[in-house]
């Protein structure tokens, strides 16, 4: 079962809960405002679902509210930030203003962003870069208990550290390219085991490293309290995309690569390597967004291949769900409901 509720009153009322941890007014609205956002964009894997954890990470001291980011290094082309443990949603988005500034003067910037909560759905962030015309990269890891098994093992070793690479498209709604280095996201899996479903053969593996399409093995914990694991997609070539993820969002930023056996801490730290460009300043924005522009033509000239609804580009799907959910709605199913009560009322009995 499930429940439709508009998108403003979502909003309202997951602010409600993130004030509760400790927000200022301005962080929780924020911070509320991009988990619904995620709803709307058709990823209820990094959507208001997410709020009960954020609850148990602040409880249990792992993220910690009204924290912005540390300058831990800024030369203009090269910005080093520590995100102190703070709402992803606001030290992201601080970064990624930061970058882009000086990606403006400079042409370039890098910005190595450490010790960040959460940062949510990293296409957000990759969307205020392409809305001032630059080219953004990102390189996120997951310090959390490990959810993802390495091409050829059988258990979680790494989580599903997402890579996003984001386009501006001249007039045209950007390219917008944002996925999980796993077959799937480990939210959507918490979804999928909220509504009690099965997932597709392929995407996980069982506590003893057997394939199963039973998504619980990942959500909670089995008879013998191990976890399953998620795959790697395109096997060996979704894994060497994790591991450079993990080297460049952890390792090279500072934040740290996961080595270590699994604890049951909910908080969530992600370290996200950007590297943004601007085309202007580069000296090739007429040529690039008139090669853009006539690449994205010829693809969408392909003829339909029977059974499908024709060549759709990253950014098309996640455009096309706001503008029906913004209308219609957003449908949460009640264990993910109960779950955001549930932490409320936690919070209340502080």
């Amino acid at each position: 079962m499930s429940q439709l509720i508009q998108a403003t009153d979502l909003r309202q009322y997951i602010t409600r809960i993130i004030a509760m941890t400790g927000s200022a007014p301005a962080e929780a609205a924020q911070v509320a405002d991009n988990l619904v956002m995620a709803n709307l964009s058709g990823h209820d894997s990094h959507g208001v679902g997410m709020a009960p954890r954020y609850v148990d990470a602040v409880l249990e001291g792992g993220l910690s509210p009204n924290t912005g980011v540390k300058v831990l290094l800024d030369t203009g082309p090269l910005l080093n930030l520590d995100g102190q443990r703070g709402y992803g949603q606001i030290t992201g988005a601080q970064a990624m203003q930061m970058g882009i500034e000086r990606a403006k003067q400079h042409g370039v910037c890098t910005v190595a962003l450490s010790r960040s909560h959460h940062l949510g759905r990293i296409g957000h962030l990759a969307e205020m870069a392409v809305a001032q015309g630059l080219v953004s990269i990102h390189f996120v890891n997951v310090l959390a208990r490990p959810v993802v098994a390495p091409f050829g093992g059988g258990d979680g070793r790494f989580g599903t550290n997402p890579c996003c690479i984001a386009v501006p498209m001249g007039k045209r709604a950007p390219f917008v390219l944002d996925f999980a280095t796993s077959r799937v996201a480990q939210g959507k899996m918490r979804v999928a085991h909220n509504k009690g479903e099965q997932v597709p053969p392929g995407y996980l593996i069982d506590e003893h490293g057997h394939p199963t399409t039973n998504p619980g093995v990942v959500v909670v914990p089995q008879s013998n309290g191990l976890f399953g694991a998620l795959m790697t997609f395109g096997d060996h070539k979704g894994f060497g995309m994790a591991m450079a993820c993990e080297l460049l969002g952890g390792a090279l930023t500072g934040g740290g690569t996961w080595h270590r056996e699994a604890d049951h801490q909910r908080t969530v730290l992600n370290g996200m390597l950007t590297m943004l460009i601007d085309p202007v300043r580069l000296g090739t924005q007429a040529v690039f967004e008139q090669e853009a522009l006539a690449f994205d033509d010829w693809l969408r000239q392909s003829p339909d291949a029977p059974g499908s609804d024709g060549v759709r580009m990253a950014g098309d799907p996640e455009r096309a769900a706001r503008a029906d959910r913004e209308k219609n709605g957003i449908w949460i199913d009640d264990a993910t409901w109960a779950e955001i009560e549930a932490s409320e009322k936690k919070l209340a009995g502080r």
